[in-house]
């Protein structure tokens, strides 16, 4: 029996945040400040501003191309900032444009959640797990690497749903799917306070806790804010 070839590059084959030529101008443009800030990045600035000290080191995990720098760079925020991401391509983006607004290319690492490992003394996560299969081990990675605090803005809700549903805003041709799932907001406090953590529910700014619809489905996003209260 003859085998068909086998590879490795699946990820990039399969993964939506590939596939996308609106999605690679959209982050080119917010790398060179030619779009405007998020919602999202500004308020997860503002609540990284309250907790986070001078010289203090923050990973920005699914980062895209790293244009989340320029809202903490923009508000006199002396944090070394790391950018993490799984996909090449965008983080490709930021390596040639950022440099030019001081950060360097080797801040932003090509990397799957599973594969990081280390300390850092914040993680901020944005619109990232909730395109996962699920939550919780990749979750468990940051809030191990994590001493002081971990910031995610994810779908969450009471009640969960788990859909695996067809991206529809793709480049031509493409026809891929993709997780969009709304996580239950108490059980995922309860598995950030088991790691030794206190967390807190904080109404999104820009959706103002309604579900808005994203890539033609609705999410329900909100930020948990969580503070390390126990050693790692």
């Amino acid at each position: 029996m003859t085998l068909g070839a086998v590879s490795r590059d699946g990820w990039n084959r399969f993964s939506t945040w590939d596939h996308s030529e609106h999605l690679r101008d959209l982050y080119a443009r917010r790398c060179r400040k030619e779009a405007e800030e998020m919602t999202a990045h500004a308020q997860a600035a503002e609540l990284l501003a309250l907790r986070a000290g001078d010289g203090d080191t923050v990973l920005d995990v699914g980062c895209g191309s790293g244009y989340f720098y320029h809202s903490l760079d923009s508000r006199g925020l002396s944090l070394e900032y790391w950018g993490c991401d799984a996909s090449r391509a965008l983080l490709s983006i930021g390596r040639d444009i950022l440099p030019s607004f001081g950060l360097p290319a080797e801040r932003l690492i090509d990397v799957r959640i599973e594969d990081l490992s280390g300390q850092v003394d914040h993680v901020v996560c944005i619109n990232v797990l909730s395109y996962l299969d699920n939550y919780q081990r990749p979750l468990e990675r940051l809030l191990k690497m994590a001493r002081k605090s971990v910031i995610l803005r994810e779908s969450l809700k009471h009640g969960a749903e788990y859909h695996y549903v067809r991206d529809d805003f793709l480049d031509p041709g493409v026809d891929l799917k993709v997780h969009v799932n709304h996580y239950d907001m108490r059980e995922v406090t309860d598995f950030v306070s088991s790691y030794g953590f206190k967390s807190e529910i904080v109404t999104d700014r820009r959706s103002g806790g309604r579900p808005e619809m994203v890539i033609g489905y609705p999410h329900y996003w909100t930020f948990m804010v969580a503070d390390r209260v126990k050693a790692a």
